[in-house]
């Protein structure tokens, strides 16, 4: 540590040996930006850079400019003439993208690559990137057909991957198994811009640090690990800790405020879809003295908007509507008896003035919840309740003509074979699906006529998933099943289109849309002169349909035509063989026509079976 000979003072830098490169880098992992004080921050630099930087030049060497060649049109498949969607899907070692052509009633293929990712393949929230894992790294392609590789990622051994909202930032994670194991895995988290591929920070720590809240989870960690913000500006994001919330700002990925917020006993956090507002559930504490609470949070300046106190809670789950107005939270409660528990809901209507919260319980409210789902950008959500095999199915509308500021119930259907919601993406339309112990059963429903359009059956179904336009929806039975991999696209209200098997089938995800420009006044125009815009594509599918008529022709005439071309081959070489065949029966023609043969019949008779049998007279 270099001293000052006159003041005696250091100069303020010191240099320390380590004894590997290991521990080297460690320390400057740990210490690198360190905030002694409000005015001092601690630098560290490894040797390496000060012999970097004295080998530069000192003549300045202007760079060569290089010629600008654009790149790819990554939005160019949203232009697509048919208005197709894309999907991805992976079986075998091969991963492949395909056009959904529902007209010609098969896929189009894209592109296909064998070994293009080591696990599994994501599109990004508004399908600009389809990200790839290896060992190496994660890494995003892009494009309409050439699916050129746009960026990579270094994070050794990587595991799963994450995308904000707008597409600015990738999360990947990666977990260690530890030496002793008694001890926590060792996880290791970074933060990447998309575009530039900069690392913008990294989180490290044990899987016990980051295993609170969280619908999954690998190697003992929740995933995702950090929860984004609604909305495309991807200003913000939480991580959830025991007793603390973290919420950073991607301005310079540090704290909001320079401090988490200290919340005891939390145990969940969602966001709301389209704002900064995040929701929270603690539940009971000191025996039920303190009752379970839930509270809505402001983002940045972390003020309470709302906060609704339950008791007797044994748990919860909260659900938000996609366009942010409602958030509805399932609360299972203890009867008086602790024995047993009962389901209802608390519905928040998040835009109106100071949050009026109602309070929704069943017909039979010892019903229980199997499955509960909101309309995408609408207000109505459905739920399944009841006892298995065949529970039944509730609709209901947070505002209706009669009553727009009370949840009402629309309509129950009875003893349904389902146990999953799967709502179109535009709404309106609902599969009640019975996967698992029901082996795929399918029931298209209209919500707004209240009517079942279409029963169907994908046996042993495990994945379903509706296309961006709500247009189409893919049924898959993956790998998990041993028998009848592949998938099946279905229209919206229940016609079978195609089904395609494919061998050790992993994955299927259609690609992502961005949200429309078009403002609602302006779809719903479009929607009203409906008729007016479909002539044109009426006329396109009836050009389809016959261009698809006369290559059906043509294949059954290709077809006929070979027949007649084999057996007209085989037929010349019976006739140069004849000689050879009367010479073999010593000069007898073997080659009889039908009419020449005398038929005759000839009867006999033959004993099959001969049962002795004694009956006794009566006298």
């Amino acid at each position: 540590m270099p001293v000052n000979p006159d003041t005696k003072m250091t100069l303020g830098y010191c240099f320390i040996e380590f004894n590997t490169p290991q521990e080297a880098q460690n320390a400057k992992e740990k210490s690198h930006g360190y905030k002694l004080d409000k005015s001092h921050i601690f630098a560290v630099n490894m040797f390496d850079d000060f012999e970097r930087l004295m080998n530069v030049r000192e003549e300045w060497e202007p760079p060569q400019a290089r010629p600008y060649v654009p790149g790819e049109n990554l939005q160019k498949w949203l232009t697509d003439e048919k208005a197709r969607d894309q999907l991805v899907i992976r079986s075998g070692p091969d991963t492949e993208v395909f056009w959904n052509d529902a007209r010609k009633k098969s896929p189009e293929p894209v592109h296909k690559r064998p070994y293009w990712t080591e696990s599994y393949v994501q599109w990004s929230p508004l399908g600009t990137y389809l990200v790839t894992l290896h060992k190496q790294g994660a890494a995003v392609w892009g494009g309409a057909d050439t699916f050129t590789r746009l960026m990579r990622y270094q994070h050794s051994m990587v595991k799963l991957v994450d995308f904000s909202p707008g597409e600015k930032y990738l999360v990947t994670y990666h977990s260690q198994e530890p030496s002793n194991p008694r001890d926590a895995s060792k996880v290791e988290i970074k933060v990447f811009d998309v575009r530039t591929g900069r690392m913008m920070r990294d989180f490290k720590g044990s899987a016990d640090e980051f295993s609170i809240g969280g619908p999954g989870g690998v190697a003992g960690a929740s995933w995702p690990v950090f929860r984004w913000a609604g909305g495309k500006d991807d200003k913000y994001f939480a991580k959830l800790s025991k007793n603390t919330i973290s919420v950073y700002e991607t301005e310079t990925f540090s704290l909001i405020d320079k401090k988490s917020m200290k919340v005891d006993n939390v145990v969940d956090i969602c966001w709301s879809p389209t704002d900064s507002i995040l929701s929270l559930f603690v539940p009971e504490q000191g025996g039920g003295n303190q009752p379970a609470k839930v509270a809505l949070v402001q983002i940045p300046s972390k003020v309470e908007l709302r906060q609704k106190n339950l008791f007797s809670v044994s748990d919860c789950k909260m659900y938000w509507q996609s366009s942010g107005e409602y958030l509805a939270v399932k609360v299972d409660r203890y009867t008086k008896t602790k024995k047993s528990t009962y389901s209802g809901f608390e519905l928040f209507r998040i835009k109106e003035r100071d949050i009026p919260i109602e309070v929704l319980e069943l017909d039979n409210k010892n019903d229980k919840i199997i499955a509960f789902a909101w309309e995408p950008k609408g207000h109505r959500f459905a739920v399944i309740h009841g006892d298995q095999p065949r529970p039944d199915v509730s609709f209901y509308s947070m505002k209706t003509a009669q009553n727009t500021g009370r949840v009402s119930k629309l309509g129950t259907l009875k003893a349904k074979q389902a146990n999953a919601l799967f709502w179109s993406p535009t709404g309106k339309y609902i599969i009640l699906a019975g996967l698992k112990g029901f082996n795929g059963q399918l029931e298209f429903f209209n919500v707004d006529e209240l009517e079942t359009m279409a029963t169907a059956e994908h046996f042993m179904a495990t994945d379903i998933e509706w296309d961006p336009t709500g247009r189409y929806v893919a049924t898959a039975v993956t790998s998990v099943h041993e028998m009848e991999n592949g998938f099946t696209i279905w229209s919206f209200n229940g016609n079978l289109l195609y089904r395609i098997l494919k061998d050790h089938f992993f994955q299927l995800a259609w690609r992502p849309r961005p949200p429309s420009f078009l403002t609602a006044e302006k779809e719903e125009e479009i929607a009203k002169n409906l008729k007016k815009y479909s002539k044109k594509y009426e006329a396109e599918d009836q050009d389809v349909s016959l261009l698809l008529s006369e290559q059906d022709r043509e294949k059954r005439k290709a077809l006929k035509e070979e027949w007649e071309k084999w057996v007209a081959q085989w037929k010349s070489f019976h006739e140069e063989e004849k000689l050879a065949r009367q010479s073999l029966r010593d000069g007898e023609v073997s080659d009889v026509e039908e009419d020449e043969y005398e038929a005759k019949e000839v009867e006999f008779e033959d004993v099959i079976d001969v049962t002795e049998e004694i009956v006794q007279e009566s006298m």
